[in-house]
This record gives C-alpha cells, sequence and structure tokens, in this order.
C-alpha cells in the first residue's frame, strides 16, 4: 500500500494515538498539522521557510490549480512536488468543498457538479473521474474523493441523500484512480451532524478498504461542542490501521480536542488567514497586534516563542508593517502564526509520549484563555 500507517503509542490517559505516516515523499509524524499551500503556495511562505518550522506536509488545493495554471501545465513540469520545489509530502483536496461553496453557481447531478469559476464565470465540470484524472496530474503523495459536502444545518433527509450520493462517487473515484501505487487515495466520512448516517457513511467506505479516512462535513458553521460530539461517535468507526484526517480545522482547541479522539491530520487557512488580518496565536491567547495599543510595544508578539518573528522583530514594527500594508508584515505574522500550531502539535506529540495529554491540554487552555465560550484562537 502507497500509504502506510505505524501505530506506535496510545496515550494512557487520553486515548489519542502517536504515529508515522509513511509515503513516498516522507513520513509524517501524527498527530499532525498541514500548513495550506491552496495555490501550490502557503500564502507568503517559501518552501525553505515552511521546511525550517519542520511542516511534514503541506496541502494544495485541487479547484484552484484546475482553474490555474492547469493541471496539465503542473503535469508537464514534473508534478507538484517539482513545480513548487517541495519534497516533502503533499496531500490535495478533491476540490470538493469549494465546489459546493459556490453555491450561486454550481449544480449538483449525479454524473458531478457544473459550476462557473469564481475567476472568469466560465462553466465547467468537474465529477469524480475529473476530480481524480487532475489530482493524478498534480502527483500528490495523498489524494482525496470527491464528495459533496452538506451545509450546515442540513436536514437528515438531505444528509442522507448526500452521504449515498458521496459512497457512490467514491467508488468512482476508485475505479478511476489511475496511480494507486504512487498515491494514496482517502475517502470522506459524510453524515453532517447525524449519528446514524455517519456510521452508515463509515460502513461503507471503510468496506472498500481505502488506504486513509477523511471526516468531512465538520467545522462548517457548527458549535465547537457538537463537533466533538460528531468526532466522539464517528472516530472509533474508522479503522484504527489507518490514518484519519479531519478537514479544515486548525483552532488550537480543536487541535488538541481532535488529537485526544484519536485523529492524526488537519488542515485549515487559519493560521494564514487571520495573520494577514494582523491577528496571531500566542500562549497567551489571541493577540490582534494592529490595534493602536502596540504602537509602542517593542516585545515580541510571543514572549514564550521562538520562532524568526518572535526572535527578530516586535509588536511595534510588525504593527507599522501592517498599518502601511507593508507585505513583510503579513510574512511575519504568518510565520509566527504557523509556528505556533507547529510547535503545538510537537507538545502533543510529546505529551502522548509521555502519557500525560489530558494535562497538557488542561495546561495549554488555562494559559491560552480557552473555555466553552472560546472561539478557540
Amino acid at each position: 500500500m502507497t500509504i502506510k500507517y505505524e501505530h506506535i503509542k496510545t496515550c494512557k490517559q487520553s486515548g489519542a494515538r502517536l504515529g508515522k505516516v509513511h509515503t513516498p515523499h516522507g513520513v509524517i509524524e501524527t498527530p499532525a498539522f498541514m500548513p495550506v499551500g491552496t495555490q501550490a503556495t502557503v500564502k507568503t511562505m517559501s518552501p525553505e521557510e515552511i521546511k525550517a518550522m519542520d511542516a511534514h506536509i503541506i496541502l494544495s488545493n485541487t479547484y484552484h490549480l484546475f482553474l490555474r495554471p492547469g493541471h496539465e501545465i503542473v503535469k508537464a513540469a514534473g508534478g507538484l512536488h517539482r513545480f513548487m520545489n517541495w519534497d516533502r509530502p503533499i496531500l490535495t483536496d478533491s476540490g470538493g468543498f469549494q465546489v459546493f461553496s459556490l453555491s450561486e453557481m454550481r449544480k449538483i447531478t449525479e454524473e458531478g457538479v457544473q459550476f462557473r469559476s469564481h475567476l472568469n464565470g466560465d462553466k465547467l465540470f468537474i465529477s469524480p473521474e475529473k476530480s481524480i484524472e487532475i489530482q493524478n496530474a498534480l502527483g500528490a503523495d495523498i489524494i482525496m474523493a470527491f464528495d459533496e459536502c452538506p451545509p450546515y444545518p442540513a436536514d437528515h433527509t438531505y444528509a442522507k441523500n448526500s452521504l449515498e450520493r458521496t459512497t457512490r462517487w467514491a467508488e468512482r473515484c476508485l475505479k478511476a484512480h489511475a496511480r494507486p501505487d504512487e498515491q494514496g487515495l482517502f475517502a470522506i466520512v459524510q453524515g453532517g451532524m447525524y449519528e446514524d448516517l455517519r456510521k452508515q457513511s463509515a460502513a461503507e467506505l471503510t468496506s472498500m478498504d481505502f488506504p486513509g479516512y477523511a471526516i468531512g462535513g465538520l467545522s462548517v458553521g457548527e458549535p465547537k461542542n457538537l463537533m466533538f460530539e460528531v468526532l466522539d461517535y464517528t472516530v472509533p468507526l474508522l479503522p484504527a490501521n489507518k490514518p484519519r484526517y479531519l478537514m479544515g480545522v486548525g483552532s488550537p482547541d480543536a487541535l488538541v480536542e481532535g488529537a485526544i479522539r484519536g485523529v492524526d491530520m488537519f488542515d485549515c487557512v487559519l493560521p494564514t488567514r487571520i495573520a494577514r488580518n494582523g491577528t496571531v496565536m500566542t500562549s497567551q491567547g489571541r493577540l490582534v497586534v494592529r490595534n493602536a495599543k502596540f504602537a509602542e510595544d517593542f516585545g515580541p508578539l510571543d514572549p514564550e516563542c521562538s520562532c524568526y518573528t518572535c526572535r527578530n522583530y516586535s509588536r511595534a514594527y510588525i504593527r507599522h508593517l501592517i498599518k502601511a500594508d507593508e507585505t513583510f508584515g503579513i510574512r511575519l505574522t504568518t510565520y509566527h502564526n504557523l509556528h505556533f500550531l507547529l510547535e503545538l502539535m510537537r507538545g502533543v506529540r510529546q505529551a502522548i509520549r509521555e502519557d500525560r495529554l489530558l494535562d497538557f491540554r488542561d495546561a495549554f487552555f488555562e494559559q491560552y484563555g480557552i473555555d466553552e465560550n472560546s472561539k478557540g484562537f
């Protein structure tokens, strides 16, 4: 099998698992956070900087790369790794979430999804087969089955019809996959917020024996406690000998709580997106560095952080750059946020190793200022 999960240890205190995912381009230590490089780049960062933070894997987006530059150009360049000069693992999503988010511009049929490009309005079509064709051309280590991501809230009937279409599409993706010896295809469990539907989806997809499984349809607007409840009953339905990937989740509390529930992989645009607004994650909680009170604050973003930004630049300087619309300011906040989450996951892995993840969570949440009413970042 192209993608192999190696279980190393289960935390006696929490039940979280420490492991490694073996891929053609290297090993991912799990639980892991994947920085998002939507258009074959993590915004404002170089691959060398992402490596310096020791990110083991990044994610790129099938929908956006299909629109530009086009998967054939990436294929002609030698694949996504060579095109973007990244020699570690890459995961590409299926494009499904992006297509389904174009609610006013798309039409779902059994064959696939018709939609209009958000760039120029061109009529386009992606089917399960087309999604796999694009991802085969991009050449990522891990590729995703094309699924239907239902909105929140969705009634039981809608969610059931949606998951059943996702199952049929997953089967078509398996048949269309032309590079199974080089790329691991993961299926995506759907079912909305309904336990019976999550069980149905997991049962149908695990019977097809994919190399890994993702949990989709969460972090789409539902309350955090509901997301954790869905994880409580969904994660145990997934094979223990395969990687488990929670899609689109990247707030510190959700990363820790997801790991406690047995999730191995996470991704989210949150750290890079909020960085562009001058918001950073620190050991003491969220900090909006563009605020006026930091104009004469010559300390680092986070005194407890050892990242490049915190070692070299002050809050006052970064605030000045962001207020002046200087790109370097966004580079500095982005570097810090990604480093913060990657360090958090290193701490999670160490806590699992030492059987103390619940203690780690409690101490981190208290210092960060996370409670049940917190947004989590």
